[in-house]
């Protein structure tokens, strides 16, 4: 017989059976993240109207900054017939403080420079060719800040970009400056090398232009690292993470137009002596290695709106005598492939230490902080704002008086 229970007497409760650990863990990790968004709401909030007014006084420098330079240029062009050397000398100053506008958008938001190497403040006022790896936007603005305190070679400076820039607001200025963009892909290289040669040939000695700022790989490092990697594959070179194989057809063109010849034909610079020329020629090549912290670059839209927090980009240089350099197109393809696979190491020891190794001869490797001045910025920045104010109410006078 089955046994029933006495009546009045309670069925045994159903128990419910505890919450598991993962639930328990799922319920707790919600409640952390939910705190810690509450937590950081009021920063997320302060960073997103910093980041607003940033990008305000970025447009409203611009509005004022480059329309007063234009205002200038054309008003300077009377000197250009008379004087041509001291009208680009004005013109190299200004294009100088618009670069130091820029640099100060960085500046402000804590993204400065520490310095290594060789000091190429010693060959500012020499011709001189900077070869730089290319990984992010962020590498034009940190070269346009470190490159600040070293004299005249902004004023003087010749840059080679994607012709993209060319399309962006500063593209008039560098136009005007006699800067060059180059368009990127087989089918225009032969073009674009034709284009460079004329472009030197006409603007670089008659502007008077000291450098010229190179990026060899032809591109940022994440879009060109797979391609590189393949094609050392396929040739039996390095395999590179950090900096891609450079291109060699940029550097040619500038090396054959640029380097001042001896009489024997080898080429004339470092310490050879002068020339009967007026100009030495080309004399340096400058090896300019761009580390960031954790292999995480800045871009441009970082250097303008300030969302990340403050950063030391490091930069390395190695100094190479002009005459040490092969002319020729396989020696030179190889002398530039040996500077990037040296550039792999130094990035290599960054990453692993936060420095970058000594240099031969030194037993420690020595860092200089790259500083802006406060009071250059403000004087600057006074004079693009009052510019711009000045060339308003002179095209505002002239507007009513034909109108």
């Amino acid at each position: 017989m089955t046994a029933t229970p006495r009546r009045g007497t309670p069925a045994p409760a159903l128990r419910s059976s505890p919450p598991s650990a993962p639930a328990e863990k799922d319920k707790t990790d919600s409640n952390v993240r939910m705190a810690m968004t509450l937590e950081e709401a009021p920063w997320l909030g302060w960073l997103l109207v910093k980041a607003l007014m940033r990008f305000a006084f970025m447009v409203a420098n611009n509005l004022v900054a480059i329309p007063s330079y234009i205002c200038y240029v054309i008003i300077l062009q009377p000197l250009r017939v008379l004087d041509s050397k001291r009208f680009w000398y004005i013109e190299g100053i200004m294009y100088k403080w618009l670069l130091g506008m820029v640099a100060s958008w960085g500046w402000y938001a804590g993204y400065t420079v520490m310095e290594w190497g060789e000091d190429i403040k010693a060959v500012s006022k020499d011709e001189a060719v900077m070869l730089v790896n290319h990984q992010a936007t962020g590498d034009v603005c940190t070269l346009m800040m470190c490159l600040q305190d070293k004299g005249l070679v902004v004023a003087q400076m010749m840059w080679l970009m994607d012709h993209i820039f060319k399309y962006t607001n500063f593209g008039i200025v560098s136009l005007v400056h006699g800067d060059f963009f180059i368009r990127q892909g087989r089918s225009y290289r032969d073009q674009q090398l034709l284009l460079l040669k004329k472009h030197l040939e006409n603007n670089y000695r008659s502007r008077d232009r000291k450098w010229i700022v190179l990026f060899p790989e032809g591109g940022f490092l994440r879009k060109r690292r797979e391609t590189s990697q393949a094609f050392a594959k396929k040739n039996n070179l390095p395999f590179l993470t950090h900096v891609t194989l450079p291109r060699s057809g940029a550097t040619k063109i500038i090396l054959n137009a640029l380097v001042a010849q001896q009489e024997n034909g080898s080429p004339a610079g470092g310490d050879a002596k002068e020339l009967d020329s007026k100009s030495k020629g080309l004399q340096w090549i400058i090896d300019t290695t761009i580390a960031y912290p954790k292999a995480e670059p800045i871009d441009i839209q970082t250097w303008i709106l300030g969302y990340r927090k403050p950063t030391v980009t490091h930069v390395h240089y190695r100094i190479f005598p002009i005459k040490d350099v092969p002319l020729e197109t396989d020696d030179l393809n190889n002398w530039l492939y040996q500077r990037f696979i040296e550039k792999e190491d130094l990035l290599s020891h960054f990453y692993e230490t936060g420095a970058f190794p000594p240099s031969k001869g030194h037993k420690e490797a020595v860092s200089r902080e790259m500083t802006l001045s406060n009071m250059w910025i403000f004087l600057i920045q006074s004079f693009a704002f009052l510019s711009g104010y000045m060339w308003y109410n002179i095209i505002q006078y002239f507007y009513h008086c034909l109108f």
